[in-house]
């Protein structure tokens, strides 16, 4: 997978449809860069998808570990307190 990292935002807006284009259909990342840093990235959407997948599956992690944690409170607990 290509990655170009050479491309400010204000170049790229100019040429967006054809950035857009050389991701979809070329699996490429384009990293744009805003005063010669890093600023945020264009990725295929597959590459976004499975950013989200692992996101998904580090929060239920956590989760699943603070739910295990002594002393935490119960949903049940939380809503009889709360007279919900």
């Amino acid at each position: 997978m290509a990655i170009d990292s050479g491309m400010t935002i204000t170049e790229a807006r100019d040429v967006l449809g054809q950035l857009v284009g050389r991701v979809q259909y070329g699996n490429e990342r384009i990293v744009l860069t805003r005063h010669g840093r890093p600023a945020a990235a264009l990725v295929p959407m597959d590459d976004h998808e499975a950013l989200e997948r692992l996101e998904d599956e580090i929060d239920l992690a956590d989760a699943l570990a603070a739910m295990r944690e002594p002393g935490r409170v119960t949903w049940d607990e939380l809503k009889a307190e709360l007279k919900l």
